[in-house]
């Protein structure tokens, strides 16, 4: 990227620089808010010293001691927040060339925070969980519900999933679209991707959420999800969209691709009914969709004792776990995830 009036130079203000760079890749405003709170504090942090340390010179001991004066100040999730942030910008810097190396990997490998549960969090065991589900009738509901609590992905990541993400061995009632070449050979799959932002066109349709993964993934589908799934496409609106959602409206915006908002309300709405929400409640309180994500985390990860397939799953790895997983699909994560994914229906 070339530098102009408006945009930072990479090596004067590489934070600014950052920032500049999310927001063209879509992140929202309040998501650059965000990393500019995280990263001028540590900015600030670098500079309280004897000797001002450039953010670019920063050592991996620098990084540890700037993780360390944050605990006893914030929460453990919070310093785990700061830390994936910190961890982000010095990743991208150094992929573009503008910093050697990322002193934060060191750091994040140790604290390894990224799919900790979190102590103070609301803990619902499987039966629990089942009987809510049960609570969950209507198919389209059922099929957000049980996808999300199956797969762990994120809510704007489900609510950019397209017919063609979707491979079952026993397709059923579905639109005519092909699945996606990635999918070929690897039924009951669904497929993951890490390319669709905010305002870009994916698939002939412009997107209204993100997808935060770092890579791609393919991940099993189970057969209760599965006849889920196919319970859900035999009554799933026709769509004007080109792209094909999997998941699209049966209410005022009949047709319409699901949005973050309606999945927030779906899953507000029933864990109100259930008891597991009300107004005022905190994140260790009350059941949202991201709650979904920490349940499929902590009881894939204890049922498993294998926190590298959950990372897998989750989206959480780098490219050179998520080669050696698919280069071993067939006997690695399918094997772990079908032999330990709870029962809910």
């Amino acid at each position: 990227m070339s530098s102009d009036a408006t945009t930072p130079d990479a090596s004067e203000d590489p934070v600014g620089y950052f920032l500049d760079d999310i927001t063209y890749h879509g992140k929202s405003d309040r998501t650059r808010s965000f990393y500019e709170r995280v990263l001028r504090d540590f900015e600030s942090f670098l500079s309280e010293g004897g000797r001002p340390i450039p953010v670019a010179e920063a050592s991996h001991r620098d990084c540890m001691a700037y993780v360390h004066g944050l605990r006893g100040e914030q929460s453990e999730s919070t310093v785990a927040t700061y830390a994936s942030y910190l961890h982000r910008f010095y990743a991208y810097m150094t992929q573009v060339g503008t910093f050697d190396s990322n002193p934060m990997t060191l750091v994040m490998e140790e604290m390894d925070e990224s799919i900790n549960t979190d102590p103070t969090r609301r803990e619902i065991g499987i039966p629990a969980m089942r009987a809510f589900v049960a609570g969950v009738t209507h198919p389209l509901e059922r099929a957000v519900v049980v996808t999300l609590l199956k797969t762990g992905m994120r809510v704007g990541e489900l609510c950019n999933l397209d017919v063609r993400d979707l491979n079952l061995a026993d397709a059923g009632p579905r639109p005519d679209v092909p699945v996606r070449a990635s999918l070929d050979g690897r039924a009951d799959s669904l497929y993951v991707s890490a390319a669709p932002a905010r305002t870009s066109v994916v698939n002939g349709e412009e997107r209204t959420a993100s997808n935060k993964r770092k890579r791609d993934t393919t991940v099993p589908v189970d057969d209760e999800l599965a006849a889920v799934l196919r319970r859900w496409l035999a009554i799933r609106p026709d769509t004007q969209s080109p792209a094909e959602p999997l998941f699209v409206s049966t209410s005022g915006d009949w047709g319409q691709r699901l949005t973050p908002d309606m999945v927030h309300h779906v899953v507000e709405t029933h864990a109100r009914r259930h008891g597991w929400y009300r107004d005022g409640g905190g994140a260790e309180e009350n059941v949202t969709p991201h709650y979904f994500r920490h349940f499929f985390t902590t009881h894939l990860r204890d049922r498993t004792g294998d926190r590298g397939v959950v990372k897998y799953l989750r989206g959480d790895v780098a490219q050179d776990v998520i080669d050696t997983y698919t280069h071993e699909w067939g006997d690695r994560v399918r094997d772990v995830y079908t032999a330990n994914i709870y029962s809910l229906l």
